[in-house]
């Protein structure tokens, strides 16, 4: 009987191992993919024998039991392991087989304790053979090490509850004895620490930020449309006041107007491949299958869109570039949760082989500038505009609008020789300050701050104003934004919760035309140093 030849995928994959694997069925999942199975550094001695750590960070699977366990070459017997999952449920190893198996979804930890071994310090080799369905037979070669942790300090933590009173008194009294440190600011803090999982570790008390408020900002939005104080958090004299200059001087003017042009948050794997070619036939295969490849990263999410997935081929890699609609939240775990998924798919149908994998080639620029980012968009893409008067630009700026042009126009010159990722004056200020106050992951400024600012002298004498923010990320919703003092900051914009990120889009890019407008027109002016002179501690 000849058994024909799949055309794709798992099947092609299966076919391969029918014929030439001795009746064996097992996937052909990259060695270097599968060692990531293993957790390095979990290898322990413990009271009940030395433990290890296995977690999927493949595919949803099952465990079906182990055919071969050796530690340094030598064999384990199975009535001598017994695993317990990361939701405390305890087997032993000889209850599990394949009519048997239990769950290994993708993020569960199995803890694997062999019974009566003590390991010294130093390397030891691992080899486990396992079935773990849809994969099949599983070989898994790795090398960790027993450490001698006595010699490492580490700040203390209470494994069963990290966030009590108790916990965050022994940090204190852990700060006390290495840095001789009394506590009387930190430790003040109206929040409730058990709240603070998923925001925070080894919590010891707030850092307290001056918070003051500028504007209020008039703000004409598709979202925003009102008259809005902005909450800025900051220790820099002059910053607020600034900000509320330029406020007022956009106020006088009829406000600004707010336009959220895109939206799409990227998380952007790496796919290695022995040559070009196999790349660029890879890029074709996964267009080829847009539709069901979207159908798996939208399944991870209630909320997660995808809206395209880019591709940039270079020498052996495919960087691909999946971008997403992530609602009101700003994205970034959630774009991962669902680019894992679609990677996972794509790993076991590509009928071509893969070399290695990488969810994150550095490509996304998470946190950090790029060009990608200015002309693709990560975030919100939002534009601040507003044609000042004449009037307004002498009687409350006190600059000459022809000066103030000229000299962007010369800033621009600047801007390019020195290579920077803006050519404003200084988005960052407003961006950080106002991120600080609301609860945004402040990281982000590095990515958010990429502002385009351009002003045109118009016939009139009056100059219309603008700024690009092609890489704004901002959320109302999850992360630090539910905070008790966050939220407070975000009620003050009326954008607390789900529905408003792109109205705190538009105002946030208010923020930041305000304070070009007001710093562009001192420096114009000749009245920087002074201002910080009467309001700041440079004196």
């Amino acid at each position: 009987m000849v058994v024909p030849k799949p055309d794709s995928g798992i099947l092609n994959r299966l076919y391969a191992n029918l014929v030439g694997g001795n009746g064996i069925v097992s996937l052909d999942v990259p060695e270097k993919v599968l060692k990531r199975l293993y957790t390095y550094g979990s290898l322990q001695n413990t009271d009940e024998g030395v433990r290890f750590e296995v977690k999927n960070r493949l595919q949803d699977a099952e465990f079906a039991g182990v055919e071969r366990l050796e530690i340094n070459g030598d064999e384990v017997l199975p009535s001598d392991v017994t695993l317990e999952t990361s939701e405390g449920d305890s087997y032993e190893l000889t209850e599990i087989d394949e009519t048997d198996p239990i769950g290994f979804p993708v993020g569960r930890t199995v803890y694997v304790t062999v019974a009566g071994l003590d390991l010294p310090t130093g390397d030891h080799d691992i080899e486990i053979d396992f079935l773990a369905p849809p994969f099949g037979s599983l070989s898994l070669s790795v090398t960790d090490a027993i450490r001698d942790e006595e010699t490492v300090t580490s700040v203390p933590r209470d494994e069963a509850d990290n966030y009590s009173e108790e916990a965050i008194a022994e940090r204190h009294e852990f700060l006390a004895e290495e840095t001789d440190t009394e506590l009387d600011h930190v430790t003040e803090y109206s929040i409730d620490p058990e709240g603070l999982e998923g925001n925070i570790e080894n919590f010891v008390g707030v850092a307290q930020m001056p918070m003051g408020l500028a504007g209020p900002l008039r703000v004409e939005g598709e979202h925003a449309d009102g008259e809005y104080p902005i909450p800025l958090a900051t220790t820099e004299g002059t910053l607020v006041a600034s900000y509320s200059r330029g406020m007022k001087a956009l106020n006088l003017s009829g406000g600004v107007k707010a336009t959220v042009v895109d939206d799409r948050m990227n998380r952007a794997p790496v796919f290695v491949f022995e040559d070009a070619r196999t790349a660029r036939d890879f890029r074709d295969w996964v267009f080829d299958h847009y539709d069901t490849i979207r159908e798996k990263a939208e399944e991870t999410s209630s909320v997660a869109e995808l809206v395209e997935i880019e591709d940039y081929l270079t020498n052996n890699y495919a960087f691909l570039r999946f971008d997403f609609k992530t609602g009101d939240a700003a994205g970034q775990n959630m774009v991962g949760k669902a680019t894992f998924a679609a990677c996972n798919w794509i790993l076991n149908e590509f009928p071509g082989y893969v070399e290695n994998f990488y969810l994150e080639g550095n490509f996304a620029t998470d946190k950090k500038h790029s060009q990608v980012n200015d002309m693709m968009t990560r975030g919100k893409r939002v534009t601040a505009e507003a044609t000042i008067p004449e009037e307004v630009f002498t009687h409350h700026l006190g600059a000459d609008p022809e000066s103030l042009v000229h000299h962007g126009e010369v800033a621009n010159i600047g801007s390019m020789l020195a290579g920077t990722n803006t050519n404003g004056a200084h988005p960052a200020n407003g961006l950080a300050a106002l991120f600080i106050a609301t609860g945004q992951d402040e990281a982000n400024v590095a990515e958010s701050s990429a502002a385009l600012v351009n002003a045109t002298l118009l016939d009139d004498n009056s100059v219309h104003v603008s700024v690009t923010i092609p890489s704004l990320i901002v959320a109302t919703y999850g992360g630090g934004t539910g905070l008790p003092t966050q939220n407070e900051a975000l009620q003050m914009l009326d954008c607390d919760g789900a529905g408003n990120v792109n109205k705190f889009a538009e105002i946030a890019a208010g923020v930041v035309l305000a304070g070009e407008l007001s710093l562009a027109s001192a420096i114009s002016a000749s009245d920087w140093v002074t201002s910080h002179e009467e309001l700041g501690r440079n004196r």
